[in-house]
């Protein structure tokens, strides 16, 4: 049995589709006094409300997009100044267009607006992407590293080099000790890596070791996908990606080529837990193997090293 599709992605195409015609309940968490947690369909959304209006990070998916708004505007009324995509992927900057619309500036990485300037090829989901429309593009873009000051407290946003893709990055509230990672952090279940993307395994363990170097006991952390977590989730995640990594690099070592290295089960110590709601244990290696050997895009597995069911 080939996946071709992770659970959870294909859950959100399905349950999408007629998100319009039906009530989609989102859960709101505080984290501060300034600082909110979106859940629901899509990507997980910060929000930073306050004297000075409202500005978020990710969007979710586009047919949520008008409940969406009615979600944000049971925390405020006040304009959505700002946009802040953590990465291109659709689950995350769906509701750009509409909130683009009304005026909202949209920020990202330099690389989060060439792709979605740009026809996208993904291997692993077999999908082409179009270019957006005008409205939703990123009209603010950054390198290195940027700073919002709003609110009452500032927010850095730290691009991490090739992680999730080539274009994500991190937000950290310094005064409100929380930190949103986008899809560099997928919480209770292995990560997607888009290859396709410039994605690897490296970048998504350097996004990690930068979120822990600015987390203490105290700090939440928004995943991508998945609950919210405290540190000691962040590190277990950290751990397990190292862990990982390094057992596959042994059996590249040792000659194995791809189908024999998923056939080892390097992961198998923590797929009961984490392979079984989203990427499965033969995707998560094969993205593992392809980031170390340099191959930037999904390579089917082998028939006879896919796990069945």
């Amino acid at each position: 049995m080939k996946f071709l599709l992770p659970l959870a992605l294909l859950t959100v195409m399905i349950s999408s589709v007629s998100a319009q015609e039906r009530k989609i309940e989102f859960s709101t968490v505080q984290l501060s006094d300034t600082v909110y947690m979106l859940g629901g369909n899509g990507g997980n959304v910060g929000i930073s409300t306050g004297e000075d209006g409202l500005y978020i990070i990710d969007d979710k998916v586009e047919p949520v997009s008008t409940q969406l708004l009615q979600a944000i505007r049971k925390i405020s009324d006040k304009p959505i100044r700002f946009v802040i995509n953590t990465h291109y992927h659709f689950d995350h900057v769906g509701g750009n267009e509409m909130i683009g619309k009304t005026g909202s500036t949209i920020i990202s990485h330099d690389n989060i607006r060439q792709r979605m300037t740009s026809v996208q090829v993904n291997n692993f989901l077999e999908r082409t992407f179009q270019p957006s429309a005008e409205p939703a593009l990123p009209v603010l873009t950054f390198n290195d590293r940027m700073s919002l000051h709003f609110n009452g407290e500032s927010a850095t946003v730290y691009h991490v080099p090739n992680g999730h893709t080539d274009g994500d990055s991190i937000i950290y509230f310094s005064g409100s000790n929380v930190i949103h990672m986008g899809d560099m952090y997928f919480n209770t279940m292995y990560p997607y890596v888009d290859l396709d993307a410039g994605g690897s395994i490296e970048g998504v363990i350097a996004a990690a070791d930068l979120a822990l170097s600015l987390a203490d006991e105290g700090t939440r952390i928004i995943p991508g996908h998945g609950p919210l977590a405290v540190l000691e989730d962040l590190k277990f995640y950290r751990d397990y990606l190292v862990e990982a990594t390094a057992n596959v690099q042994v059996l590249i070592d040792e000659g194995m080529n791809l189908g024999q290295v998923i056939a080892a089960q390097p992961t198998a110590q923590w797929d009961e837990e984490l392979g079984r709601t989203w990427i499965t244990p033969p995707q998560f290696v094969n993205f593992i193997y392809s980031s170390l050997e340099d191959i930037h895009r999904y390579t089917p597995e082998p028939a006879e090293a896919v796990a069945t069911d």
